[in-house]
């Protein structure tokens, strides 16, 4: 008696594909719904916080303009001390991530553990350390100051990240620089760090967004209001005009502009620059 003859499967790759679309879209829906609303409400602003409705029936901009009036400077503060931060974060995590990936160090990988430890430091607990140096210091209410705490959120990730792309690259490039001349300071600023733009970028974007995300130091290492970040701004805008959402909402929004331009403009950096230390 022949065998019976098996039925071929149907095909589940296109039916697989649809799930996984439909289960993205719809996580990436619940995941923006908190912006939606948060525009829907800067956009509705003569509404009460639970009054507003589903879909703005027109596009008022008051809340906007009351905003940019009440909160324009602190957002350029934000951006002059998120920037400055890059900067010292880039300047200081460079160097060290080069020198913990090449020059064999004893107990690097140590070094790089205890980094990471520090991550986990509860930010209230630095802040409250800070703050007593920073009396000493004379750097209480200050641009430089600020932007030093800052730094210190960003320094650490960007070590970790840049020596995993900087063990990378070959050491017969390094060499071959060598050979020609270059001293280790010439072969770091002209053949490591341009080979390193991408984790040079993607460090430099996540300091940006953990200066410009800051609350806790800028509530801390600010005692008066000569320096206030947009985070501390609308902390206080709300204690303010706790009835005016919509401009609470408005704020919010032209606060999470930069970030999104930024993130936008550097996706293909980022992926290259977390993923580049994976491969060799």
């Amino acid at each position: 008696m022949a065998a019976d003859t098996p039925v071929a499967a149907e095909p589940r790759g296109p039916r697989r594909r649809l799930g996984s679309t439909v289960a993205g879209v719809l996580i990436l829906c619940v995941m923006l719904f908190p912006l939606y609303w948060m525009l829907n409400t800067a956009l509705q602003p003569e509404s009460g916080l639970l009054q507003v409705d589903p879909v703005p029936g027109s596009l008022d901009l008051s809340g906007f303009s009351k905003a940019v009036t009440d909160q324009g400077g602190h957002l350029l503060t934000s951006l002059v001390v998120s920037l400055g931060a890059v900067v010292i974060c880039l300047t200081v995590a460079a160097p060290a991530a080069y020198g913990l990936a090449r020059f064999g160090l004893r107990g690097s990988r140590t070094i790089v553990f205890g980094t990471l430890i520090t991550q986990m430091v509860p930010g209230i607990v630095i802040a409250n350390a800070l703050y007593n140096s920073y009396v000493d210091l004379g750097l209480v209410n200050s641009y430089f100051g600020l932007m030093l705490a800052d730094a210190s959120l960003g320094i650490p990730f960007s070590i970790v990240l840049m020596r995993s792309f900087m063990v990378s690259i070959p050491a017969e490039v390094i060499e071959a620089a060598e050979v020609d001349g270059a001293g280790p300071v010439r072969t770091f600023v002209r053949v490591v760090l341009p080979m390193s733009r991408n984790s040079l970028i993607t460090s430099g974007l996540f300091a940006f967004l953990f200066s410009w995300s800051d609350f806790m130091f800028a509530l801390t290492l600010n005692t008066t209001d000569d320096v206030k970040p947009v985070t501390l701004g609308i902390y206080q805008y709300i204690g303010a005009h706790v009835g005016d959402w919509g401009s609470v909402m408005a704020a919010s929004v032209l606060s999470a502009i930069p970030a999104a331009i930024l993130l936008v403009l550097a996706q293909k950096y980022i992926a290259a620059g977390i993923t580049g230390g994976s491969v060799k």
